[in-house]
């Protein structure tokens, strides 16, 4: 939004790309500016910004330099005091969105509705990742393990160290070796939790084993916070240079290819997950013990290796929806274990707990539902309307939409 104001009149800017400083409060953008006889000139532009993430005001921006000379104080102040925060400044903003006049054209209202799906596929994919975790615990022992959200987390905490270990590493590179750290982490954390939480439980009552979950979900969330410091930890966001998608007049329809790439580890894993309950050994055995664990032994399935198994398993797709979160929002923090993980838990009650399936599902409509209130309503109430879905639902099919039709009695 500066660029305009800080080029020649009426030049015609074309951003070619953007790169974010390693330490968050940074953003480099290279550009070429159209000059009178044709001619595309190219430039760079730096700015710097009073704190780590994407700037919420004007006044957070501190420092800028064009082709390495920086703007002087005056000339800074007068851009942040006079023209960033105004209407006209948004409007001559030069949005890398290429060539947008071969869109789909849309109505405002329906480009407005793909607008709002199209946010909600990261975190939609993050409630589907964590509902699968709950659903493979739950249908194994009949027992939900509240700690996934705190293994969410630290599966979020070690793709940021991951990350910030391979800074100036191809793309490819970075999120690889974050993926891998985000689920050996979690699957780790979530096996020694089946060890010592889980197996020597797995016969008490299932209250007892939830406070148990409860207790551990704390320990986790407090380990962190002593561990990794209060505050957020942030990481670059990789691939995130915007596209159109369509557009209805002014109003163009945008995503990112880290948006997808969200949504894409949510597809592949859960037709992975479903293909692997299906036809390997492992989903056999989950599928014997969980009908009838004294039958599966008596034909030879070892107890504690389907707990450790199903339990790393779990906890990997856990892992997998903290590195989502941390690689598209940019950002991990100890406290979103909490409310992820009750949000997640929603989404796999929905679909059907126990339902791999069911949980892909409640996570899909735990997200349609967000992306269409953000519509139409307040978002402050958001939470309400999603905790309340879940309590209209429960009244009328407490199995949930892909369970049994009645609870057990």
């Amino acid at each position: 939004m500066a660029l305009p104001a800080l080029s020649e009149p009426d030049a015609r800017l074309t951003i070619s790309r953007q790169q974010e400083s390693a330490d968050g409060r940074g953003l480099r953008v290279d550009y070429l500016a159209r000059d009178p006889g044709g001619a595309d000139i190219p430039h760079s532009a730096q700015c710097r910004f009073r704190a780590p993430g994407r700037p919420l005001h004007s006044t957070d921006l501190v420092g800028f330099e064009i082709d390495g000379a920086p703007v002087g104080e005056v000339n800074l102040y007068f851009l942040i005091r006079f023209w960033l925060a105004t209407p006209e400044a948004r409007a001559a903003d030069p949005a890398p969105l290429g060539d947008i006049s071969n869109l789909p054209v849309l109505p405002l209202r329906a480009a407005y509705l793909l607008q709002q799906a199209i946010n909600g596929l990261p975190l939609t994919a993050v409630y589907a990742l964590l509902a699968a975790a709950y659903s493979l615990v739950y249908g194994l022992v009949g027992r939900i393990n509240l700690a996934f959200g705190a293994l969410a987390a630290a599966g979020g905490y070690a793709a940021a160290l991951a990350a910030g270990l391979a800074v100036g590493a191809a793309p490819a590179v970075l999120l690889s070796l974050a993926l891998i750290s985000a689920v050996f982490v979690a699957a780790t954390w979530g096996m020694a939790a089946s060890r010592l939480v889980f197996q020597p439980l797995h016969r008490a009552s299932g209250q007892i084993a939830l406070v148990a979950t409860i207790g551990l979900a704390l320990f986790l969330q407090e380990f962190l916070r002593l561990t990794q410091g209060s505050r957020l930890e942030w990481v670059s966001p990789i691939l995130n240079t915007p596209f159109g998608v369509a557009r209805s007049g002014d109003f163009i329809v945008t995503t990112a290819p880290n948006a997808l790439m969200a949504a894409g580890l949510a597809l592949v894993g859960g037709a992975s997950l479903i293909a692997l309950m299906a036809l390997s050994r492992f989903g056999r055995n989950w599928r014997a013990y969980a009908d009838d664990p004294l039958g599966a032994q008596m034909f030879g399935v070892d107890p504690s290796a389907i707990f450790a198994q199903t339990f790393a398993l779990a906890s990997g797709f856990a892992g997998l929806a903290g590195y989502v979160m941390t690689m598209f929002y940019g950002s991990v923090g100890y406290a979103y274990s909490t409310t992820l993980g009750l949000k997640a838990l929603v989404a796999a009650i929905l679909g059907g707990i126990g339902s791999i399936p069911g949980a892909f599902l409640g996570g899909l409509i735990i997200g349609a539902v967000e992306a269409v209130w953000s519509t139409a309503f307040p978002i402050d109430y958001r939470d309400v309307a999603i905790f309340s879905l879940l309590a209209i639902l429960l009244t009328l099919r407490p199995g949930g939409i892909l369970g049994a039709p009645e609870s057990g009695g």
